[in-house]
């Protein structure tokens, strides 16, 4: 790509005000006062043009999708359904959800049948990827119940780190949640940047606290909410410039 700014493409002010930053007059004036970033290196001239399905634009260092073929969606993902999007046993999976949508979407990493929660849709294989990846360490946080009354000793096994069958694994936290305590079950909150299978359930295997329950609250920048079971939502502004700024973490790319 070369250094020197594209006489083609669209103007720089006109997809800022598309993505939903600014008005075009306002957009011009971020420009000019150094505030956006294309491919890394900051742009002062309104009239610079850009590849919406190439560059990469950034606003006070926050990430922009100003691609529009681009979705984002988040499910709460029930029980009961696998986390693909064509199951060979023919178990209910996630095509109820992604068939609504105009565009073809995939989602991001899995969560198994039997754990409900925050899943991410999208048709952007670049952000999936990254956010997948285990080395990228994004973290996890679930809530979990488990059988019997959980004791600070046994956070300490999960932080402190357990030997499984596929390796060592330790949660970066682990807490109980308060009023969370019982003599028959205890709900904790573990917060993990592994993304290996069933992780969460073996690790309290492990610990002899097995799983009732299981919810993924948070997936990197993202948070359930109030989201209900098997409902859908797009990512707002903030939530995607947050998770494109996540995923575009790494060596710049070189400005056009």
């Amino acid at each position: 790509m070369p250094d020197e700014l594209s006489t083609d493409g669209v103007r720089l002010q006109k997809v800022l005000a598309a993505a939903g930053v600014a008005s075009r007059r306002v957009a011009e004036d971020m420009i000019a006062a150094g505030r956006v970033r294309v491919n890394g290196r900051v742009v002062t001239e309104p009239g610079s043009r850009v590849d919406p399905a190439a560059d990469h634009v950034a606003v006070d260092g926050e990430a922009v999708q100003i691609d529009p073929t681009r979705r984002y969606v988040m499910l709460n993902k029930p029980t009961g359904i696998v986390s693909t999007l064509k199951d060979e046993h023919g178990r209910p999976d996630l095509t109820r959800w992604t068939s609504q949508f105009e565009e073809r979407l995939f989602n991001v990493g899995r969560l198994d049948a039997d754990t409900s929660g925050l899943l991410l849709l999208t048709n952007d294989g670049d952000v999936a990827n990254v956010l997948a990846h285990p080395s990228f360490g994004v973290t996890k946080t679930y809530v979990a119940r488990v059988a019997g009354k959980v004791l600070p000793k046994t956070l300490a096994r999960l932080t402190d780190g357990l030997e499984l069958e596929d390796g060592p694994i330790a949660a970066d936290r682990a807490r109980i949640l308060p009023g969370g305590s019982s003599a028959d079950a205890t709900l904790v909150e573990v917060v993990l940047h592994s993304g290996r299978n069933r992780i969460v359930r073996r690790m309290f295997d492990e610990v002899g606290h097995p799983v009732q329950e299981l919810v993924r609250r948070r997936f990197g920048p993202l948070a359930l909410g109030d989201l209900k079971v098997g409902a859908t939502r797009d990512l707002t502004s903030a939530e995607l410039g947050a998770v494109l700024t996540l995923a575009r973490r790494g060596p710049a790319r070189p400005a056009r």
